[in-house]
């Protein structure tokens, strides 16, 4: 690190369980986040400003009016422009040093496979529940940690899937994905603007915890939070032995 980078993490550096070694394993780090909206905007800020040296951002949709109630990573000015290059102009705007990639596209099997290579972490801001199956998939066939985040209305989810830890559940341990899960959109139900910022901050803080090495990751729980009463609760989640998708690939048990 140079004295520029010395300073501008230095509240990082000055923890003792990220330090520079921590901080120096950071800037070395390549971070997928898919979706660049409500959730997928305090990601991409968080990891931009804790200096994650290259960060890829994965959204098809443009920044619309009604996105600038939540999406803080947005501006009036760039309604219009695709969701990743005003979330990569929020993030550059605060840490200039940092790699961005922002790719204008769907993140269907077939790319997944191809550029996960690399990544270390996959952060899902997505807003579909086919959307995170597909993620969910390739991370357990890469052998990727996952945080996942989903947040509607007042209610808010977040947990890690990590497929490098024996016993770890995936996603489809506890969201089979033959099961029948409707999809329900904020255009229509609706979502309280902090509420997001919440999730996804949290969000940020695991895969910046999975990247340094620090602290104890939510894999093995899932919290979920009605923001009526600000209230947390955390379930255990096991892997499912059956599992159609991480049954089969596990090599280390």
């Amino acid at each position: 690190m140079n004295d520029e980078q010395l300073l501008r993490y230095s509240r990082h550096i000055l923890l003792d369980e990220i330090g520079i070694d921590g901080q120096q394993k950071l800037l070395d780090a390549h971070a997928l986040v898919i979706g660049a909206g409500g959730l997928g905007s305090p990601v991409a800020l968080y990891l931009g400003t804790a200096g994650v040296g290259r960060i890829t951002l994965v959204d098809d949709d443009e920044v619309d009016l009604t996105n600038l109630q939540r999406q803080i990573a947005h501006a009036q000015e760039r309604i219009g422009q695709p969701k990743v290059e005003s979330a990569a102009a929020g993030v550059r705007a605060i840490n200039p040093e940092v790699q961005l990639v922002a790719l204008k596209r769907r993140a269907d099997a077939a790319w997944l496979d191809s550029e996960l290579d690399g990544v270390d972490v996959v952060i899902d801001c997505s807003d579909n529940f086919a959307t995170r199956q597909l993620v969910n998939a390739a991370c357990v066939r890469h052998r990727i940690p996952l945080v996942s985040g989903a947040a509607i209305r007042f209610d808010g989810q977040i947990s890690v899937y990590d497929s490098r830890r024996p016993g770890a559940p995936c996603y489809a341990c506890l969201f089979p994905p033959d099961a029948a899960y409707e999809d329900v959109a904020c255009s229509t139900m609706g979502v309280f603007a902090p509420l997001v910022g919440i999730i996804g901050s949290m969000q940020a803080a695991e895969a910046l915890k999975l990247l340094a090495g620090v602290g104890e990751s939510l894999a093995g729980r899932l919290q979920m939070l009605d923001a009526r009463r600000m209230e947390w609760s955390e379930i255990a989640v096991q892997r499912d032995p059956q599992c159609s998708v991480c049954s089969g690939t596990r090599i280390d048990e």
